[in-house]
């Protein structure tokens, strides 16, 4: 169990190595206000005066305190043969410091190289290690004392910024709190046991010191303090004795103050001497910290291992330094080719989830969006009743008509028809523009390699982009010629269109025989077939009638000149009227023959839109796009310019490296624990 505190600072060395914390390691982190002792514990943990002194803020950066005992016969030797302690910073390196005067000096130095010299704080921690004969295996974390009110020229929010960097360190759950609180204070308004209640409500990891137990007022003492009748923690109360700014002025060591610490104990608190002071509180966190470290091990054994992995998958994609440029290039313009044909085909790696991407966007465009659009369109869509009346007419020229005049079918027909050529330019648009989005899906997921190579990244995507606009035109004349192809001819001889029109013959002879079987049986057959429709019968419907009618309307007013006189420049402005019956059959007529070929050349159009498609955009480029990339691309001048790495890649892949290297090692270091059974 002792042998686990030596493990977890390997692999604090470990981590400190890459500057990386990813890792959280079991800790003690010291907590308290400005001036209750925290200081002055960790020195009496030490053994030895180490940390800076002074009024106001003192700590200003966290001091990461690693306490390693060494044998007296493992240590380093003085010139008198003594066991020497000493102490090493991680930012000096290998550098030895036998002086602990040197240390606290350099401890100053470092806190306002960073920190700088106005009482402000920063995050970036100091890294001490202690090797010493006299002290227990610890890994202790010094923080700023909590303060309240900013003092000189401390920033207005000091405040709040130690209080966040305190709970950032002990909101790490494999964190030990040792709440520093002072005994001339109330327990009650303990600011340390307050932040580390928001932290760890249920006091599983929190420990708390109670000191300046020499200090209180005359006639009272910390007995019911001790005993945890006035706050309780689960981890318990220890109470110390510091020594006074007075024996640190007359350079009191440390080790006379435990000495006195102790008669102090014995003398005031006989019944709880052996269960507080500085020797049992290191004793106790030292316990603590190794069963806290064997409960925490299976978890970071677990987070370590899944953290390499994602190293391993990282440095992968980073690729190797480039060796020989002329394979690398072929190799991945030809895996990008790959990777965007089987986006296309639905068998690329990387698969989306989130939406509908590559081949199953296009065949969505096809049948969903295209043919629904398509579905939508009205075949009478922006056709009138009168509109199919005038152009009957129009179509009649100045010889009034027996039949349904076949070219004003014709020209009606190629309007309705020439509707579907909008949305059949807009379904290639749509497949142009989903051909455009997987390119940026292929770099993205597909080909992580590319983002090593920027130049190279923008070439081929540029060389894509220009093989889609080429082909845009060529395929949108496609489309625009099978619109065109079917306003060349109408074809009323389509056997599906013939049929439609039988039925509809069929029909209209059905209500004509209805209508003769309706009329009188005084009227004969064939008058009542020269008579014609009620409005041919009035005398409205036949020429003779419209001069009639046109002599009434031009001489309606009394007294006019123009009383008998037709008016033959007038054009007729189309008014709502009642239809007459022939006139409402004839619009029936071309609306059903509209209608019907309508369907015939949409459900053509809904059918060939997607294959040409298919055939000039999208195989076309699946098949020339290789060829093309290669042409453009594979050429050796242009070698060195587009596998120029980006400038921070490099710097990335031995980042990577160094991390991966370092959770390798670590794993190791897990791994020797359990061979020689100490977890």
């Amino acid at each position: 169990m002792e042998a686990l505190i030596p493990v977890i600072n390997k692999l604090q060395d470990v981590f400190n190595t890459v500057g990386a914390d990813i890792i959280q390691l079991p800790q003690i982190a010291v907590v308290g206000t400005q001036s209750s002792g925290k200081s002055s514990v960790l020195e009496s943990l030490v053994g030895r005066d180490l940390l800076p002194r002074g009024t106001g803020i003192v700590t200003r950066r966290p001091l990461i305190l690693q306490l390693v005992h060494v044998d007296p016969g493992d240590g380093r030797k003085n010139e008198d043969g003594d066991v020497e302690e000493w102490g090493k910073f991680l930012h000096t390196k290998n550098k030895i410091y036998s002086d602990f005067d040197e240390i606290r000096q350099e401890i100053e130095n470092e806190t306002e190289r960073v920190s700088g010299n106005n009482k402000g704080i920063s995050d970036d921690p100091i890294h001490l290690k202690i090797f010493s004969p006299h002290v227990v295996n610890l890994t202790l974390v010094d923080l700023p004392g909590i303060t309240k009110v900013p003092v000189g020229d401390q920033p207005k929010d000091i405040e709040i910024q130690i209080r966040d960097l305190i709970l950032k360190h002990i909101s790490n759950p494999n964190c030990i709190i040792l709440a520093v609180t002072a005994a001339n204070t109330d327990m009650a308004t303990s600011e340390a046991l307050k932040v580390a209640r928001e932290v760890d409500p249920d006091g599983r990891r929190t420990l708390a010191v109670v000191t300046k137990l020499d200090l209180m007022d005359a006639g009272t003492d910390a007995m019911d303090v001790l005993m945890g009748r006035v706050i309780p923690v689960k981890l318990g109360i220890i109470g110390v004795v510091n020594r006074s700014q007075l024996d640190i002025n007359n350079r009191k060591s440390v080790t006379d103050a435990i000495r006195d610490e102790y008669a102090f104990l014995q003398k005031k608190y006989p019944s709880l001497a052996n269960r507080n002071g500085t020797k049992y509180l290191a004793r106790t966190l030292n316990r603590l910290l190794m069963h806290h470290i064997r409960d925490c091990l299976p978890e970071l054994k677990t987070r370590i291992n899944v953290l390499a992995a994602q190293y391993q998958s990282l440095l992968s994609s980073y690729g190797e330094p480039v060796e020989d440029q002329s394979a690398t290039l072929l190799q991945l313009i030809t895996k990008f080719a790959t990777e965007y044909c089987n986006t296309i085909e639905g068998t690329a790696k990387y698969i989306e989830t989130a939406e509908l991407c590559g081949g199953a966007r296009i065949c969505y465009i096809f049948h969903e969006t295209f043919g629904r659009t398509l579905e939508s369109v009205d075949p009478l869509g922006g056709l009138s009743t009168i509109d199919i009346l005038t152009a009957i007419r129009n179509a009649t020229g100045p010889r009034p008509s027996l039949f349904v005049p076949e070219v004003s079918f014709e020209l009606l027909v190629k309007k309705q028809v020439k509707r579907l050529e909008e949305p059949s330019l807009r379904c290639v648009e749509l497949v142009h523009e989903e051909m455009q989005r997987i390119i940026q899906h292929c770099s993205n997921y597909s080909t992580q390699e590319l983002q090593r190579f920027p130049k190279l990244h923008e070439a081929i995507v540029e060389v894509v982009t220009s093989l889609l606009r080429k082909r845009l035109p060529i395929t949108n004349e496609m489309v625009h010629n099978l619109v065109a192809i079917e306003l060349a001819y109408i074809n009323t001889k389509h056997p599906d269109f013939a049929d439609a029109c039988g039925v509809m013959n069929n029909n209209i002879e059905e209500q004509r025989r209805n209508r003769m079987r309706e009329l009188p049986a005084a009227v004969p057959r064939d008058k009542a077939a020269a008579a014609g429709p009620q409005g041919e019968q009035d005398g409205t419907g036949n020429w003779r009638g419209m001069l009639k009618k046109g002599e009434e309307t031009a001489g309606s007013g009394p007294g006019s000149p123009l009383k008998g006189v037709v008016n033959l420049l007038d054009v007729p402005v189309p008014v709502a009227r009642k239809l007459s019956s022939r006139e409402q059959r004839d619009c029936e007529v071309i609306e059903r023959l509209i209608k019907s070929y309508f369907l015939i050349v949409r459900k053509n159009i809904q059918d060939s839109v997607p294959k040409a498609v298919m055939h000039f955009l999208v195989n076309h480029v699946k098949d020339s796009l290789q060829s093309e990339l290669v042409g453009q691309l594979y050429k050796s001048g242009l070698l060195n310019d587009l596998l120029t790495e980006s400038e921070d890649m490099a710097q990335r892949r031995k980042e990577a490296a160094d991390m991966l290297q370092a959770l390798q090692r670590a794993s190791q270091v897990i791994a020797e624990i359990r061979e020689t059974h100490l977890w």
